[in-house]
């Protein structure tokens, strides 16, 4: 049984989404939290930590490792983290593979949180590509839209009541234009909000001297990441992404209330695909609609948290990283499932205003 609807049997074809659910996986998790090890030994060996065959032999030990998932639950119940018995695995692995000496080597200078955190901007990276390739195609949809319907006649509405008539263009264009400014944001973030983290035990490296800033970008470099000194109890980057987040859903939502009141009102909009009841065969229900301003307020509230957990004491928090990893990852799931069906709601449009 699943707890969050995002990933219940059911639920899931309601508010899931399977592209996005597949980066945020355990799988795509653990082979990032992998490629960081691998990509470490490969950055050590050019700065002449360890020799060129030792991290072959790790990097090659590295590609298809699958380490025991039920010693990971039941290690990071104990630790707080699953890095520890991830490495533990690991160099249990290349000892075998390889040399005792190799295995002593595996995570040299890192700390758990350096992998946890790259890991997730490996993949969140990933979902940025995803987010904005939809962005573009519901911007494509709704130039669509009015170019087909944009000189028809809608009653415009302020404050709940009826005003005066407006062009369907003038309802598309704040449907649009918001997610041309949030897909402008995201590309802006890409450009280096996307970095490694490499601190090691709190954040001075302290084991690798004056090879640290060298390694670091190295490392950087091997895993398609931007540079920057150790961020971990600094959280903005991600407070950043969150709200970008709760941006996407919040004016997909605004499309979506549009929508679910247009439908009420019935002469104004034709959709096709809404869903049936069972107690009234007649009915059409706007679902996608509904379900966008669900998604909105999901992310809204959402975002607080996150806020909160901004607030590292110190060089790091266990409080504060965990309730990260309770917030964002549905934060993230949320946004995909509302680009999904902001995507079919465009598409399912089929006459928009009067002529």
């Amino acid at each position: 049984m699943s707890v969050t609807a995002f990933e219940h049997p059911f639920l899931c074809g309601l508010v899931g989404d399977e592209e996005t659910a597949n980066l945020l996986s355990a799988k795509a998790e653990i082979n990032a939290m992998i490629a960081f090890e691998a990509a470490l030994a490969k950055a050590e060996a050019g700065a002449g930590l360890m020799s060129e065959a030792i991290a072959e032999q790790i990097s090659s030990t590295c590609v298809g490792f699958q380490p025991v998932m039920a010693d990971l639950q039941k290690a990071t119940g104990r630790d707080g983290v699953v890095v520890a018995d991830l490495v533990r695995q690991l160099r249990e692995a290349v000892s075998t593979t390889g040399s005792e000496e190799a295995a002593r080597h595996v995570h040299f200078g890192a700390t758990s949180q350096d992998v946890i955190d790259t890991a997730l901007m490996m993949r969140l990276k990933e979902v940025w590509s995803l987010f904005r390739t939809r962005i573009d195609e519901i911007e494509s949809g709704m130039s669509r839209l009015e170019a087909q319907f944009g000189t028809r006649r809608l009653m415009g509405h302020t404050r709940m009541q009826a005003a005066i008539p407006i062009a369907v263009s003038d309802r598309v264009r704040t449907w649009r234009e918001p997610l041309a400014r949030h897909r402008a944001k995201m590309e802006s973030f890409s450009e280096s909000g996307f970095v490694v983290q490499f601190g090691g035990a709190a954040g001075t490296l302290d084991k690798l001297g004056d090879k640290a800033a060298e390694i670091r970008r190295a490392l950087a470099l091997e895993l398609f990441l931007s540079e920057a000194p150790q961020w971990q109890n600094q959280r903005d980057r991600l407070n950043e992404v969150a709200s970008i987040l709760a941006l996407i859903t919040g004016t997909l939502g605004k499309l979506g209330q549009d929508v679910a009141l247009l439908a009420e009102m019935g002469s104004e909009i034709q959709l096709a695909g809404g869903g049936g009841s069972s107690a009234m065969a007649h009915k059409q229900n706007p679902v996608a609609a509904e379900v966008l301003v669900s998604l909105a307020r999901f992310n809204a509230v959402q975002l607080s948290g996150m806020q909160h957990a901004m607030i590292h004491e110190q060089e790091r928090s266990g409080a504060a990283w965990t309730l990260e990893w309770l917030i964002l990852p549905p934060m993230v799931l949320a946004t995909g499932a509302a680009l999904r069906l902001g995507l079919e709601l465009v598409g399912n449009i089929k006459s928009l205003g009067k002529d």
